[in-house]
């Protein structure tokens, strides 16, 4: 099958082609003839990378009429990246259609300008929902005339709490409307306005639902709880040419991950929604060129990403959901391309990764950790390729090749080789010269988790012989457990896990105790203890008993300090600092504007103090 049988536009199928796109992907062969066919519901289910965009952009720009200047056609998805990126492709597709205007809304932009952009026309309307209800409100959208209204990831708009707003956005559609949705799964929500704003839909669902594609295959690696980190610059450094996403769970984490991979040297950057839009476009220009190797994301802020050559997505933490799981890994192994999916896991998270397994049906295989001699060789081997690969500018250089001939004369023929390789290579030998090993199995971790359970059982109100006992201020309530606990000690004090002592974690506070003879050692980094991106007190606890003396470290029932913001992944809007400029090391940029949250709203905790935001996507 060819465009050119869909039944499209000559235009159209002009344009398709002068992309590059010889055949319709299976979501597009079977749902733009139902499209095009006649006005009616219309619910798709296909997962990320399949070619949805032009599943129904295509028959959407085919049923514009040019004799209506009045918009046609709204399209809601949800995050700016991807409202941008549909924009993009419906102006690709329809080039050879001039007349046609496409107009994205979005939160984190001037409203004004995008105001004055509609005032324009807009046949067609790309929209996040909490911007797009904005506008609706003020009376600049004008959606009389709207003919078709497609709900793209619907899924995940519901998942991100956007219920109100796509039943607000519908409502004010005319009711003979025609509705497309779009989705990856379809969980009860998606069935309900399934139910609620469509008659009587027509069904297609290309692949199973969940499943990965065959293009993907899924690799993981057992990890130590605070090996993870280390795990993952291994990981990338056994591939010198990995291009992919890092996906992390929270934003605090991915600004972290992406701080510490750019402070160790490596082209990495963060892209998540405390952004402003200037920060994000900034990185995914960069990312789309090249300039960044690696790009650490939340799971929402990922959304839009269309980068067709990601040889790898990382999971530095698997997600609660499998759905998610097939939403990052479907990144990577598109346009007929090859993928890895890569996760690392402790203990703990092996039922989940059972779960994840079992529900999208891909088969994982267990991994090891590379070993510095499996990576110092395979760096030692792309250092060679990339010098075979250099470009020789014989006009620009032979006038310097005499003089360096003379300079080198002495040097034989391997004496050269090595030297050459050595000036590059000798600074990561260096760095993992003292290196432990970090590679592990299931069986293993289980182990050193029951070793660990019996080492580390609640202190008793006295310290031991020979231990010295702190108090650091964070506890259940702040997410702290024990393994984390060690993690923290062992980054900030280079301490090894063998001395810590007994860890005692209460709700707010918690103890632990080390050598006396590294008191000084935890003493002079305790300035450095951090859990989630916020500084923890440490201090030498006084008499051992259960409270440090000065009394609890609760007023009112707020702990001292101000609250953390923890909800498992990405909030809708909000920040998770006060403001100012973004923490980051990034290499090469300006920063950008201040922070600018794309949706949500709601308010957020500072100390003892609570403060409203606005929801505007």
């Amino acid at each position: 099958m060819s465009f050119e049988t869909l039944g499209l536009r000559e235009e159209l199928v002009l344009g398709v082609k002068e992309l590059g796109f010889e055949k319709p992907t299976p979501i597009q062969s079977e749902a733009i003839p139902l499209l095009l066919e006649e006005q009616s519901d219309f619910v798709g289910l296909a997962q990320t990378g399949t070619g949805k965009t032009a599943a129904f952009g295509l028959p959407l720009l085919n049923s514009i009429d040019s004799t209506i200047s009045d918009t046609q056609g709204v399209i809601v998805c949800p995050t700016r990246e991807l409202c941008l990126q549909i924009e993009k492709d419906l102006n690709n597709f329809s080039k050879k259609m001039s007349w046609i205007r496409v107009v994205s809304v979005y939160g984190g932009a001037n409203i004004a300008l995008q105001i004055r952009e509609l005032r324009k026309g807009a046949h067609i309307i790309v929209a996040t929902p909490g911007r797009f209800v904005d506008l609706i409100n003020r009376g600049k959208a004008q959606l009389s005339q709207v003919r078709v209204a497609v709900l793209d990831e619907a899924d995940e708009m519901l998942n991100m709490g956007f219920k109100s707003e796509l039943d607000a956005i519908l409502s004010a559609t005319p009711a003979h409307r025609s509705t497309w949705l779009f989705s990856a799964t379809m969980p009860s929500e998606v069935k309900r306005i399934s139910r609620d704003y469509m008659s009587n839909p027509k069904e297609l669902s290309v692949g199973a639902v969940n499943e990965t594609s065959n293009n993907i295959s899924h690799e993981y690696y057992p990890v130590k709880e605070r090996d993870r980190y280390e795990a993952l610059k291994r990981v990338i450094d056994f591939q010198p040419n990995i291009y992919g996403v890092v996906f992390c769970r929270t934003r605090m984490e991915t600004q972290e991950i992406a701080d510490k991979l750019m402070r160790d040297g490596y082209s990495a950057d963060s892209l998540h929604g405390d952004l402003s839009q200037a920060q994000r476009d900034s990185v995914m220009k960069s990312f789309r060129k090249k300039r960044i190797q690696m790009l650490v994301a939340t799971d929402v802020a990922a959304r839009g990403i269309d980068v067709s050559d990601l040889t790898h997505v990382i999971h530095y933490k698997l997600p609660d959901d499998p759905e998610v799981y097939t939403h990052r890994s479907g990144r990577t192994g598109r346009a007929g391309k090859k993928g890895t999916s890569v996760a690392f896991i402790t203990s703990k998270e092996l039922r989940r990764l059972q779960d994840i397994q079992r529900m999208v049906k891909a088969k994982f295989v267990e991994k090891e950790i590379p070993s510095i001699e499996d990576i110092c060789q395979s760096k030692l081997y792309s250092l060679v390729d990339n010098l075979k690969d250099v470009t020789v500018h014989d006009e620009e250089i032979d006038q310097y090749i005499e003089k360096v001939s003379e300079k080198l004369d002495e040097l034989s023929r391997e004496e050269l080789i090595k030297k050459i390789v050595s000036k590059e290579f000798n600074q990561f030998l260096d760095y993992y010269r003292d290196a432990r090993d970090i590679s592990c199995t299931f069986k293993q971790l289980s182990k050193r988790s029951r070793e660990d359970r019996g080492a580390r059982t609640s202190s008793t109100s006295t310290s031991k012989s020979g231990m010295s006992r702190f108090f650091i201020n964070a506890g259940h309530l702040d997410g702290l457990n024990k393994g984390a606990l060690v993690r923290i000690i062992c980054e900030s004090s280079s301490m090894r896990g063998h001395m810590i002592g007994a860890i005692d974690i209460k709700s707010a506070y918690s103890f632990f105790e080390v050598e006396n003879s590294s008191e000084d050692q935890i003493i002079n980094s305790s300035s450095s203890f951090e859990f989630e991106g916020k500084g923890l007190r440490v201090e030498k606890a006084e008499g051992g008993g259960e409270r440090r003396r000065g009394g609890s470290d609760r007023r009112g029932g707020e702990r001292r300090g101000g609250s953390s913001d923890r909800r498992g992944g990405e909030r809708r809007g909000g920040s998770d600092r006060k403001g100012g400029e973004r923490r980051s090391g990034r290499r090469g940029f300006s920063g950008g504007d201040d922070n600018i949250h794309d949706n949500g709203g709601g308010s957020r905790r500072f100390g003892n103090k609570r403060r409203s935001f606005k929801r505007s996507n």
